[in-house]
């Protein structure tokens, strides 16, 4: 497992021990950027435990897969929830099988298996995507049975190019949806 771990860094924020979130970033979307960031902010205002996952280089979708058990099996918590951007949400498969809630931003649902995935979610999930995304299949999302969160004119950050206003009412909306997941998760 050692060299594995070398490709990431993890950071806790100590909550409640009965629940615990896992952060995953894109490839260059990190953890610090404003969606995964103000997750995070809900999530320990909520009181849950939020581990942080830091690409020291972003991993190849194949090491992705390679490390998903390492990284979703270290959580011990009662309740475990994960949220995953872009590149991340290759894991969907994995949380699936496990029966884990998440929250999937900007998931690549042109891509058969997560799109299949997403569909057989069992536990709390959340689809969020933008309808500029190249990466966003919205009628894939709608026919998931999933809950779904599309914002008109938003790219693969989720942000409206040009649109400061729209950028943050899309932020806006992504919390809010996050929040609705949480209140049927905890």
């Amino acid at each position: 497992m050692a060299p594995q771990r070398a490709l990431f860094d993890v950071s806790t924020h100590d909550g409640d021990g009965e629940r615990a979130a896992t952060v995953l970033p894109g490839r260059g979307y990190t953890c610090d950027a404003p969606l995964l960031h103000h997750v995070r902010l809900l999530l320990r205002t909520r009181g849950w435990s939020v581990r942080t996952v830091r690409w020291r280089t972003p991993p190849a979708p194949e090491q992705l897969l390679d490390l998903a058990p390492e990284l979703l099996d270290a959580v011990q918590a009662r309740q475990h929830l994960v949220v995953a951007k872009s590149l991340s949400t290759r894991i969907l498969p994995l949380a699936v099988q496990r029966r884990l809630p998440g929250i999937w931003l900007t998931p690549l649902l042109r891509e058969p298996d997560l799109c299949r995935a997403a569909g057989r979610a069992t536990a709390p999930t959340l689809l969020v995507g933008g309808s500029a995304d190249p990466y966003w299949d919205a009628a894939a999302a709608r026919q998931s049975g999933q809950r779904v969160l599309e914002v008109a004119g938003a790219d693969h950050s989720m942000e409206v190019p040009g649109d400061v206003g729209a950028s943050l009412q899309s932020l806006q909306a992504v919390l809010a949806a996050a929040g609705e997941l949480l209140d049927d998760v905890s």
